[in-house]
């Protein structure tokens, strides 16, 4: 037997036995999966190292995901504690996309949302390997959805294929997995998800205004999401948008 293999089953093996069915942590009940005794064996050294190279606790205090889709990226930021700034410790390529800039409106519309959301759901036996819920539809999206459904189930998730969602490669997945659950069940803290048009700089903003001159709302919402953009890039910290009465994100001093 493969000797990381038989260190997760005593790991898991010895979980159940200390911890009677009601009392296991959040962790010790995803370890009974497969896919995530799997996504430990294979990738668990790898994310303390990434963690490590940034100077970055294991497991971390926060953890932070950023996704822009135009560019097929999803970043992972973390920090030791919930205090201090976050560092970025991986990109990672995402391997398929539906849609294009703009948000999801409408169930069936195969847009990726954009807005400020959380990691809300973890599952272990994901038809698409593993894969992470995101908070779609916030209050937001339901205020703002066209017809009667503004539609839902996305994730972040492996097998790279998607209608709507932000798949990794099964690789990638684990590692993003590891990290997003070992931050969780630590500290009890939401783990943050960002989804924005572009990267949000002078030059991504100049160009979205190019591409939809004519489109005044969708340029409203974009403004919108900036001021969470600027904030972190300034402060290496997550903004925290309210949303008014109508939907609008709003950040304070905006």
């Amino acid at each position: 037997m493969n000797p990381s293999a038989f260190r997760i089953g005593v790991a898991v093996a010895l979980a159940l036995l200390c911890h009677p069915a009601g009392a296991q942590t959040f962790k010790q009940q995803q370890l009974r999966h497969a896919h995530v005794q799997a996504a430990y064996r294979d990738k668990e050294a790898a994310v303390k190292k990434l963690l490590a190279d940034k100077g970055v606790a294991y497991p971390p205090g926060r953890l932070f995901i950023r996704v822009f889709k135009r560019e097929g990226r999803l970043e992972l930021w973390a920090a030791s504690r919930p205090a201090e700034r976050l560092a970025l410790v991986a990109s990672y390529d995402i391997c398929a996309a539906s849609g294009g800039p703009g948000p999801k409106r409408r169930r069936g519309d195969g847009q990726v949302p954009e807005g400020f959301y959380r990691i809300n759901h973890f599952n272990p036996t994901s038809t698409f390997y593993l894969s992470l819920g995101v908070s779609y539809p916030n209050r937001s999206d339901v205020l703002r959805k066209t017809g009667r459904d503004p539609g839902g189930a996305i994730y972040i998730h492996g097998d790279c294929v998607t209608i709507g969602c932000m798949p990794l490669t099964d690789d990638k997945i684990k590692d993003v997995y590891v990290a997003a659950l070992e931050a969780s069940d630590q500290n009890r803290r939401e783990v943050p998800v960002h989804i924005f048009p572009c990267r949000m700089d002078s030059a991504g903003m100049a160009a979205l205004r190019a591409e939809f001159k004519d489109d005044r709302a969708l340029l409203d919402f974009w403004a919108e999401l900036k001021p969470g953009f600027d904030r972190f890039e300034r402060d290496r910290m997550v903004p925290k948008a309210s949303i008014s009465a109508k939907g609008k994100y709003l950040f304070p001093g905006n």
